[in-house]
């Protein structure tokens, strides 16, 4: 079973807009789907609802296993009954971004009815038309303002979107692990991994879904490259220091050294082999180059406050201490220029050694500020517990 077949035969929780989504970039797709999951219950006035906004390689499978690799929901320690994000008292929603591979209109999704997929030629789409698509849907389920919209990563760059250019939809707003821009060094990483998928022979011009092949050496490669991004020296030391473990078979050859490898090269190799079965290669392309694009002070002639003034949503900035990837001055130049506007903003570092990926795993302090945040917005908001 191939990687396009086995993503085929999911049928994903969707609706679809035939009037379809102008994007940025200026061409408008014919029609709009949006693959989402929901949690808990929408209460009759439809203002306890929390938007859950994805990182990049992650999807609308939150809180259950995922349909593809049968692995738990990627925040399910964060989304549930009594946990942070409490589903016995809001209405959990998360949508697959828009170029995404998932079931939301992408690079997978045919260009006309019954027609071949967009593959390369999808246009290009940025962290603000992932947000458009998403209002849509939160539209769609009537809720004309969302209790919180909350995201790590790549998901916090929606949030920071969403409360820019929809801030009377949103109460409150927690973006985790983020920045108000991609940096440089960010981008050259991402233009690494998407050289690797560009020069791995089954690439076929990004055509490669015609042949059933896909690029999965070149995608393993950017998968890894990234990996190490989200991890922390201290993390990778903990973990593996270096250890050597001996080889598998299949690997001996390509790893050389008698055989023997690092334990940090297994678990990396791990990851890109994983990786390759759950995601399309055309569409980490696409949502690369989105986050790529993303600076929301350009959209403001630079003026980074100016995105969010007259604001009344409420902020609650999170960054981790030993995460370079998005480090902790980013955050903070993002409050900085919240409490320039005297927007309602507070903003905590978590100290941990976990990296970026902190958001993601056991981090008790992370969990607790989060419930806090968002019991007391509950309260300021007269949702009852």
């Amino acid at each position: 079973m191939d990687q396009t077949d086995t993503l085929a035969e999911i049928d994903h929780s969707h609706v679809t807009f035939p009037e379809g989504l102008t994007l940025d970039c200026g061409v408008t797709l014919p029609e709009l789907t949006v693959a989402y999951r929901t949690y808990g219950t929408l209460n009759a006035e439809r203002t306890n609802a929390i938007l859950i906004c994805h990182a990049l390689t992650l999807d609308q499978y939150v809180a259950e296993p995922s349909p593809v690799t049968g692995k738990p929901g990627w925040w399910d320690s964060v989304v549930g009954p009594g946990l942070p994000i409490d589903t016995d008292r809001f209405f959990v929603l998360c949508a697959n971004v828009l170029g995404g591979c998932m079931g939301s209109t992408g690079p997978r999704s045919p260009r006309t009815e019954g027609g071949e997929p967009w593959g390369i030629d999808f246009p290009p789409v940025t962290i603000r038309d992932m947000v458009r698509a998403q209002k849509r849907l939160t539209e769609h389920l009537g809720i004309t303002r969302l209790f919180a919209v909350i995201g790590g990563s790549m998901g916090g760059m929606q949030v920071l979107e969403w409360a820019a250019t929809y801030p009377d939809a949103v109460f409150a707003a927690v973006p985790v692990a983020a920045a108000s821009y991609h940096s440089a060094q960010n981008i050259a990483f991402h233009e690494v991994g998407r050289q690797a998928i560009f020069a791995d022979p089954d690439w076929q011009g990004g055509q490669y879904w015609r042949t059933g092949r896909i690029p999965a050496r070149g995608l393993a490669v950017a998968r890894m490259c990234a990996h190490i991004t989200y991890l922390s020296e201290q993390a990778l030391t903990r973990k593996f220091g270096r250890r050597i473990q001996a080889a598998p078979k299949a690997a001996e050859e390509a790893i050389g050294l008698f055989g023997d490898m690092f334990e940090v090269q297994s678990y990396l190799r791990h990851q890109g082999s994983t990786f390759v079965n759950r995601f399309d290669a055309n569409s980490y392309l696409t949502i690369t180059r989105a986050m790529d694009y993303f600076d929301i002070a350009a959209e403001h002639e630079g003026d980074l406050a100016a995105a969010f003034r007259g604001t009344r949503t409420r902020f609650c900035i999170v960054s981790f201490s030993s995460d370079w990837l998005f480090p902790t001055e980013e955050s903070r130049a993002v409050a900085r220029a919240l409490n320039g506007v005297a927007a309602n903003v507070s903003f905590v570092e978590i100290a941990t050694d976990k990296g970026h990926d902190a958001f993601l795993l056991d981090e008790p302090d992370f969990h607790r500020t989060l419930a806090g945040f968002l019991s007391g917005c509950a309260e300021h908001a007269g949702l009852a517990e």
